[in-house]
C-alpha cells in the first residue's frame, strides 16, 4: 500500500487488509498492518512506555543505592551489597540503556529547601546536560558495548540503495522546481545531517526541529496551504533518503537514552522525533508494495541494473528552474553512459573469455597432433675422415708410384 494511497483511503487492492486499529484506512505492511497514523500513534505510545520504565529504574536503583549507603553509616559491621545483587543491578541496567547521568534528572534531585519556578528547573537542567553531555560524549555516543555502529552501516548502506526513489514514488506533496520550495528542501537536508556535529542531546533535537520545520515551510509553499501531517511524513521520509544523515541510528540512540524524557514525551521536540523514527522504520522495511511497485521492477532498481525514467523536458513547467532542468539533463546523459559504459564491459568480458577459450582449444589440437605423431629427433651425422687419418704408421708406407713413360 502506497502512502498516498493511505492518505486518501482509497481501496486499491482487494487482498490489502484495514488498519489493524479499525480507523477505516488501509493498513501498510511496512507499518505492521497499521495506516501511517495510527501507526505514529502506537510508535510514541511505545516509545514513552520506554522512557518511563527507563526513568522508574533509574529512580529505583538510586532508592537502592542511598539506602545501602545509609546502612552501611548506620552499622559499622553491615556489609555492602553482595557481588551477586551488584552485578543483577549492572546488568538490568545495561540491558535499560540506563545511564548514571538520569540521576541527575530524577525526581529527587528536584526536591530541595526551597520551591524552584518551573522554567528556572528547566533551564537549570538543560545547563547541567549540555556540560555533562559535552564531556562524556566520546564515552557515551556509540559505545562499543553496543551493536549502534553496526546498525549505521545497515541503515547507510540501505538508504545508498534506495537512492533511486522519487518523490512521485512516496506521493512527497513539494515542488523542487520552484527556488523558494527547492532552498527549503537543502536546508533541511542540511539540518538533518548539522544532526551529527551536535554533541548536547537537546541540541541534536533542535536540529530535527529545524529541519522540519524547513519541511512544513516546503509544503506549505507548494499546496498554498498548511500541512498536514499525513504530508509530513512522507516528506520527511524523503529528506532522509536524499540525505544520508551520518551515524543516523546512533544520533537516535544518543538522544533515546540521554536527553530529558520529558522533552520526548511532550512538545513538538518529542513529536519531530518520533516521526524521524517512524521514518527510519519505514525505509528498513520499504519493498515494493509500499512503493506500488512490480517485485521485478523493484528488484532491479535496488541491484542498479536500471532506474526509473527521468521527466522528460517537454513536461517541464515554464516556470521551472534552469539549473534543475539541467541537472536532470545531466542526469540522463550519465544514466545513458552507464548504461553504455555496461554493456561494453559485458562485451569486453565475453571477447575475452572467447579469446581464452581459443587459446585454450589451440593448446589442445596441437598437444593431441603432438601425442598422435611423436617427434623423434636423431643426433647429426659423424663426418667422414680422411683415408689415412687413423694410419698412425704413415712414415712406413712405400713411396707412390710415379709414371714411367718409355721411349718407342
Amino acid at each position: 500500500m502506497s502512502l498516498k494511497s493511505e492518505r486518501r483511503g482509497i481501496h486499491v487492492d482487494q487482498s490489502e487488509l484495514l488498519c489493524k486499529k479499525g480507523c477505516g484506512y488501509y493498513g501498510n505492511p511496512a507499518w505492521q498492518g497499521f495506516c501511517s497514523k495510527c501507526w505514529r500513534e502506537e510508535y510514541h505510545k511505545a516509545r514513552q512506555k520506554q522512557i518511563q520504565e527507563d526513568w522508574e529504574l533509574a529512580e529505583r536503583l538510586q532508592r537502592e543505592e542511598e539506602e545501602a549507603f545509609a546502612s552501611s553509616q548506620s552499622s559499622q559491621g553491615a556489609q555492602s551489597l553482595t557481588f551477586s545483587k551488584f552485578e543483577e543491578k549492572k546488568t538490568n541496567e545495561k540491558t535499560r540503556k540506563v545511564t548514571t547521568v538520569k540521576k541527575f534528572f530524577s525526581a529527587s534531585s528536584r526536591v530541595g529547601s526551597k520551591k524552584v519556578p518551573p522554567e528556572r528547573v528547566e533551564k537549570i537542567m538543560d545547563q547541567i546536560e549540555k556540560y555533562i553531555m559535552t564531556r562524556l560524549y566520546k564515552y557515551v555516543f556509540c559505545p562499543e558495548t553496543t551493536d549502534d555502529e553496526k546498525k549505521d552501516l545497515a541503515i547507510q548502506k540501505r538508504i545508498r540503495a534506495l537512492r533511486w526513489v522519487t518523490p512521485q514514488m512516496l506521493c512527497v506533496p513539494v515542488n523542487e522546481d520552484v527556488p523558494e520550495v527547492s532552498d527549503m528542501v537543502v536546508k533541511a537536508i542540511t539540518d538533518i545531517i548539522e544532526m551529527d556535529s551536535k554533541r548536547v542531546p537537546r541540541d541534536k533535537l533542535a536540529c530535527i526541529t529545524k529541519c522540519s520545520k524547513h519541511i512544513f515551510n516546503a509544503i506549505k509553499v507548494t499546496k498554498n496551504e498548511p500541512a498536514s501531517a499525513d504530508d509530513f511524513l512522507p516528506t520527511l521520509i524523503y529528506i532522509v533518503l536524499k540525505g544520508n544523515p551520518p551515524r543516523l541510528q546512533s544520533n537516535i540512540q544518543y538522544i533515546t537514552r540521554f536527553c530529558n524524557p520529558s522533552r520526548l514525551m511532550t512538545g513538538e521536540d518529542g513529536y519531530y522525533f518520533t516521526n524521524l523514527c517512524c521514518a527510519v522504520a519505514f525505509i528498513e522495511k520499504l519493498d515494493a508494495q509500499s512503493l506500488n511497485l512490480s517485485q521485478e521492477d523493484f528488484d532491479r532498481y535496488m541491484s542498479g541494473q536500471t532506474s526509473p525514467r527521468k521527466q522528460e523536458a517537454e513536461s517541464w513547467s515554464p516556470d521551472a528552474c534552469l539549473g534543475v532542468k539541467q541537472m536532470y539533463k545531466n542526469l540522463d546523459l550519465l544514466s545513458q553512459l552507464n548504461e553504455r559504459q555496461e554493456r561494453i564491459m559485458n562485451e569486453a568480458k565475453k571477447l575475452e573469455k572467447d579469446l581464452i577459450d581459443w587459446t585454450d582449444g589451440i593448446a589442445r589440437e596441437v598437444q593431441d597432433i603432438v601425442e598422435k605423431y611423436p617427434l623423434e629427433i636423431k643426433p647429426p651425422n659423424q663426418p667422414l675422415a680422411a683415408i689415412d687419418s687413423e694410419n698412425v704408421e704413415n712414415d712406413k708406407l712405400p713411396p707412390p708410384l710415379q709414371p714411367q713413360v718409355y721411349a718407342g
